[in-house]
């Protein structure tokens, strides 16, 4: 009895920060959302006007069609490369520590820290395109980070270099929990690799596939740090997102009421995304224990 008095005990602290911080100010910004709050809270209630006029802004949908179009490339792009490589490496091959470490090195670096690297590499002055063409390619252009049309896809690409690695841990440890007779069985009914992993290994690894799609997904809705590093949100407004649009009329303009509204939106966001990725989980979970 006292040794789980402690364990509640030590729990106390997360559970008054979850209640108190987390749920408390999600609550409060739901309340300033309705309301006509500018530089400071007032009590002017205006209903759901500060949702009207945030889809009504032009920069908040741009932000919401580049956060769709950067979440489904991170998202798809990392899963498979991630697969990819923890399968390679699951083949036991010669310096797998070494690869391990290599490959999840760049999931420990900051998102600014990754951004400011990617800016230097895309940089049509001095970057890839520059270096490409000093070997001898002088027509060869890759100025993505300056095209509106194309500028989410270089902070996809920053996403998927520092993401994929975390990706394959996460699948490897999957793929080093299933039992090597299954893989025996399958050689003996000369089933090819690729489909091995594709119609036996692939639907094993489902919470491993739900772990990572659950933290891309929350990365991805999270996203600012690495689009202020890399473009500020440019070329003018093409790589806008939600939480640099939030930020901005939070502390740029002085419209907290708008920017809780943003951030209200953004979180019913998250849960949207999130609650199939986790009923499948739990659902995947009770046909497990069966």
């Amino acid at each position: 009895m006292l040794r789980r008095s402690s364990a509640y005990v030590a729990l106390l602290p997360m559970a008054i920060t979850a209640c108190v911080i987390y749920l408390g100010t999600t609550l409060w910004s739901l309340r300033v959302s309705f309301t006509s709050s500018r530089t400071f809270p007032v009590d002017t209630y205006v209903g759901f006007a500060q949702y009207v006029r945030l889809f009504g802004d032009d920069r908040w949908l741009l932000s919401l069609s580049n956060l769709a179009i950067y979440g489904t490339v991170v998202t798809i792009v990392c899963l498979v490369l991630g697969f990819v490589l923890a399968a390679l490496i699951d083949w036991q091959v010669r310096g797998e520590a070494a690869l391990r470490s290599v490959f999840l090195y760049p999931y420990a670096m900051s998102f600014v820290a990754t951004g400011i690297v990617w800016q230097w590499l895309l940089n049509p002055t001095n970057g890839i395109q520059e270096m490409v063409r000093r070997l001898g390619f002088p027509e060869f252009e890759f100025d993505w980070i300056v095209d509106p049309d194309r500028v989410i896809y270089t902070i996809a690409i920053a996403a998927i270099w520092q993401s994929s690695g975390l990706v394959m841990v996460i699948m490897l440890a999957g793929l080093r929990g299933i039992d090597p007779d299954i893989w025996k069985a399958a050689r003996l009914d000369g089933i090819p690799t690729w489909r091995i992993y594709v119609s036996i290994i692939r639907p094993m690894l489902t919470h491993s596939f739900a772990t990572a799609t659950i933290l891309l997904l929350t990365a991805v809705v999270k996203l600012y740090d690495v689009v202020v590093a890399m473009t500020l949100g440019g070329p003018g407004t093409a790589s806008e997102v939600p939480a640099k649009f939030i930020m901005d009329h939070l502390f740029g303009r002085a419209n907290i009421a708008l920017a809780s509204a943003g951030s209200i939106v953004l979180l019913l966001t998250i849960a949207v995304l999130l609650a199939p990725v986790l009923y499948l989980r739990r659902h995947a979970a009770g046909l497990g224990s069966r």
